[in-house]
């Protein structure tokens, strides 16, 4: 049997510390995206939903997919494949004719597994999120997220997104009585 050498177990804790630091950023990756999407907008610098999908936009590769699965997701939100179908996508979404306009959504992630393979990783969550409607209508989504992230040029960038619908729970309306219609979470 072979002793580790220093120079051996220098190299296994390199590794590991590597691993550890690509599942911190792809879990910052992944909480940046989702604060992106919240409604209000809580990042006091994207002045509009255009500089939104910009900034969501910067955080996937150029090849990469968004894609909605399942018996309920596949049909509603379809599949993507590229940043111009992902742009396009976003923009159906906030819409300004898009009507009743979404006043809140905010997205709650849990059950956390990121899975690194060299310049390659997976992740999967549950996410949970009201949706409050300009009308007072109001439902809870929540949904099983499996997406993908590639390490280009050193940073780690979405491949995937795939989100497949695990629940839709109509609100009682106008269930929420105070929130914000703007975010004032990052104003200098």
């Amino acid at each position: 049997m072979n002793t580790p050498t220093d120079a051996d177990r220098l190299a296994l804790l390199a590794a590991r510390v590597e691993r550890l630091e690509a599942e911190a950023e792809i879990r910052r990756l992944q909480a940046r995206y989702m604060f992106l999407c919240d409604t209000p907008c809580p990042e006091y610098a994207v002045a509009s939903d255009a500089e939104r999908i910009d900034a969501i936009l910067a955080l996937y590769a150029e090849d990469a997919i968004w894609e909605g699965v399942g018996e309920y997701y596949d049909g509603q939100f379809g599949r993507c494949t590229g940043k111009d179908e992902i742009r396009a996508h976003f923009e159906k979404f906030w819409s300004p004719e898009r009507r009743p306009k979404l006043v809140l959504n905010v997205h709650y992630l849990t059950s956390e597994q990121i899975h690194v393979d060299g310049d390659r990783a997976e992740g999967q969550w549950v996410h949970c999120q009201p949706w409050l409607y300009a009308d007072g209508s109001a439902l809870l989504r929540s949904s099983r997220l499996n997406n993908a992230f590639v390490r280009i040029d050193g940073a780690w960038k979405i491949s995937r997104t795939r989100t497949e619908n695990v629940f839709i729970a109509p609100l009682k309306d106008n269930f929420a009585s105070d929130f914000p219609l703007n975010s004032v979470l990052m104003r200098p």
